[in-house]
């Protein structure tokens, strides 16, 4: 379900979608967005009127160092929950900060995806998709178990909302029980509202200049790639069996169906 802000363009509520056995994902549980930095107080006011209790902020330290606070940065009833889904430099004792941080910008990359993916996967997507699970496996589950044990609705964004976005709400929801097919078309759906997001990024200084004179159709939300990571997935076992390589556990899962189910 669509929710219309004036601060955000690709926000939705994932509740509704139908899990495998009857059920469905409860509305009001969990959101998705892009970035919350333009959101207005009204909006601030909306989102509350949800119930929100946390967010889970998959951008890089680079992109929240340069973007400043949100309006709920130190908010007395809403917590945040930073979880970079990018390795990043961090000092060891003694050790100066450097000016240039390592994150390389590839051409074709929104934003700081500093490596080659860490995988060979046919689809180039699903290959940086599973990297996040291969360079911060910390960042996967922590994310996923914010979004578990958050008493009241949660909200998980990044830049765009769509690629960190989309990886960790397709999981959660395969974990709760939703079919491939629409964790796919929930991913996909974020192509819907691609030109007010892109444009919203280029009017900031941290990621204009990443995206100047990229077409419109490289930002799309293919449904193959989301197809594909998670076939690489099914390749090791499935989203349930990869996450417990990374420390999740059978305790995690029944948490997060209970949040997103019960």
């Amino acid at each position: 379900m669509w929710i219309d802000l004036d601060g955000l363009a690709n926000l939705r509520d994932v509740g509704g979608l139908p899990t495998t056995d009857g059920g469905k994902i409860i509305p009001g549980r969990l959101l998705r967005s892009d970035n919350l930095q333009d959101l207005t107080a009204d909006d601030v006011e909306l989102l509350l009127g949800f119930g929100l209790s946390d967010i889970v902020d998959l951008r890089s330290d680079y992109e929240i160092d340069q973007e400043g606070p949100t309006p709920f940065t130190g908010h007395d009833r809403v917590r945040t929950h930073a979880h970079s889904m990018f390795r990043e430099w961090r000092p060891g004792i003694g050790e100066d900060k450097p000016d240039v941080r390592p994150e390389a910008v590839p051409a074709e990359a929104l934003p700081w995806v500093d490596l080659e993916p860490a995988v060979d996967i046919d689809n180039e997507v699903a290959a940086i998709y599973f990297t996040y699970l291969v360079d911060r496996p910390d960042s996967v589950v922590g994310a996923l178990r914010d979004i578990a044990r958050a008493p009241g609705a949660v909200l998980v964004h990044c830049a765009a909302g769509k690629d960190r976005t989309g990886t960790i709400v397709a999981m959660a929801l395969t974990l709760a029980g939703v079919g491939r097919d629409a964790v796919v078309a929930d991913y996909a759906a974020s192509s819907e509202r691609v030109e007010p997001t892109i444009r919203r990024l280029l009017a900031s200084p941290t990621y204009a200049e990443n995206l100047e004179g990229r077409p419109l159709s490289s930002h799309l939300s293919q449904p193959a790639s989301m197809m594909a990571f998670l076939d690489h997935l099914d390749s090791y076992g499935g989203v349930e069996r990869v996450l417990g390589m990374i420390g999740w556990t059978g305790e995690d899962t029944d948490q997060i169906r209970a949040k997103l189910r019960d």
